[in-house]
């Protein structure tokens, strides 16, 4: 009996950012603006939003950075790290220095 001489591989399910980053999944480009022009299919804007999937445990315990699991976030690509992990989702490794805000419906709470 033939044993199979390649070495299985594991399916990974989790992308864990490591030091001082968070994995974040951008938002799809517009198409459009809200007054309806439409926009060419490359436009070169330095900052884009997404969502933080996952922060680095170094940050979660940083009362410095308060940038949590789901908070939609403004940030800047050039030092982004590509993420090919889910077919369909643009997802990036990025330091937290690149991000450049955070959108809330209220403040966040400040230490006394």
């Amino acid at each position: 009996m033939p044993r199979d001489t390649q070495p299985k591989r594991n399916k990974l399910e989790i992308v864990e950012p490591v030091g001082k980053r968070v994995l974040i999944r951008k938002d799809e480009d517009k198409k459009s603006t809200k007054g309806g022009i439409a926009l060419p299919d490359r436009i070169e804007i330095p900052t884009i939003t997404g969502r933080v999937v996952t922060v680095s445990a170094q940050l979660a315990n940083d009362d410095d950075f308060p940038i949590r699991q789901y908070d939609k976030v403004l940030f800047n690509p050039k030092n982004s790290i590509p993420v090919d992990f889910e077919p369909g989702n643009q997802l990036f490794v990025v330091p937290i220095e690149d991000v450049v805000a955070v959108f809330r419906s209220r403040p966040c709470r400040q230490k006394p």
